[in-house]
């Protein structure tokens, strides 16, 4: 195998991701044709098919299962070789992915005009799923440089840099009977239907650690795996929502939604950027972690304080606990988020 090329590992797992030429030829931005024939060119010099084709269904073959292990291994390596010698150069061009649950999505595209306009040079792209598990096996890959995500499981080998603060909320229609009552208790949540986001997510997480530890078990009417989902649901009065105050904040502004302060809400988790110990970053990655920890906490906490209703000014890093206040006393960054 020792006439292999990059450019045929390249195009083999892109093929192997989609499970499609047509797919990988498009993302590529090449032939169907080319596609074909870099695939078959490595077939050839691994003397075994990859792919075994029916119509239009393409799947690895149990060869092609085993070599894709360490064609992205290599291609893993090319990479982390790519953003050495940038760094040695100083280089902020390029390619720069950022994998993100899709909760981040409602508040990283700000954050990224921002960098385009500092990095005009840096080819930005995202990479959304709402799958936590996809997200930790793109960065073992090597797939994406960067993830935005809460609190990652430490038996993954990475480093976490907390951000900002992620403030999630109980929200309703306009006219709730317990929009009138201030702050209500939330033993008052048992008499309403829930509505919430599936097991595994982190907003999920989050909601039936607060309730276990307050020894409540509310009726869930629903679980939904789409924000959009649950605020289509919520407004149409089929129950109570449970969702970051990111995916409501169009809502809450146009008054479709009105949060519920219950006792001891907004419940609060933090954003962390993440990657994988052993990645080099490139310039451009450099560049995008320091604005994320410099001004990602600021822009957030300005916008989340506005929501909530407590003035424009910014506020510290929140801590992963449930308080009120959206701020964390001293600043200081939780020893178990990093």
């Amino acid at each position: 195998m020792k006439s292999v090329t990059f450019r045929q590992l390249r195009v083999y797992t892109e093929v192997a991701k989609h499970l499609s030429f047509s797919r990988a030829a498009e993302a590529l931005h090449l032939s169907p044709p080319a596609v074909t024939m870099q695939v078959k060119e490595l077939e050839g010099h691994v003397g075994l098919p990859l792919f075994e084709r029916q119509g239009k269904q393409v799947q690895l073959t149990m060869a092609g299962e085993y070599f894709i292990v360490y064609a992205k291994r290599l291609m893993s390596t090319l990479k982390d070789a790519e953003n050495v010698m940038a760094r040695f150069k100083r280089v902020e061009t390029g390619v720069l992915t950022i994998g993100l649950l899709s909760t981040a999505g409602y508040f990283l595209p700000s954050l990224l005009a921002r960098f385009r306009a500092e990095h005009p040079g840096v080819d930005v792209r995202l990479d959304v799923t709402r799958d936590l598990t996809k997200l930790l096996d793109r960065l073992h890959s090597n797939e994406i440089d960067l993830a935005v995500m809460g609190r990652p499981p430490r038996e993954y080998a990475l480093r976490s840099e907390p951000f900002a603060g992620h403030p999630m909320v109980f929200v309703c229609t306009p006219g709730h009977p317990l929009l009138s009552v201030g702050h209500p208790p939330l033993e008052a949540l048992v008499h309403y239907p829930l509505i919430v986001r599936e097991l595994g997510s982190e907003v999920r997480h989050a909601l039936d650690n607060y309730l276990r530890e307050r020894r409540l078990a509310p009726r869930i009417a629903m679980e939904i795996p789409s924000n959009e989902t649950i605020k289509a649901s919520v407004m149409a009065g089929l129950g109570i929502g449970f969702l970051s105050l990111h995916a409501v904040a169009a809502e809450l502004r146009g008054g479709q939604l009105q949060i519920i302060e219950f006792e001891g809400t907004p419940i609060m988790r933090t954003w962390n950027l993440v990657h994988e110990v052993s990645k080099v970053l490139s310039p451009a990655a450099e560049a995008f972690r320091y604005l994320m920890l410099e001004h990602g906490e600021t822009l957030i906490a300005e916008q989340a304080s506005q929501l909530l209703g407590r003035g424009p000014s910014p506020s510290p890093l929140a801590p992963e606990q449930h308080t009120r206040p959206y701020r964390l006393a001293g600043g200081e960054t939780p020893a178990d988020a990093s």
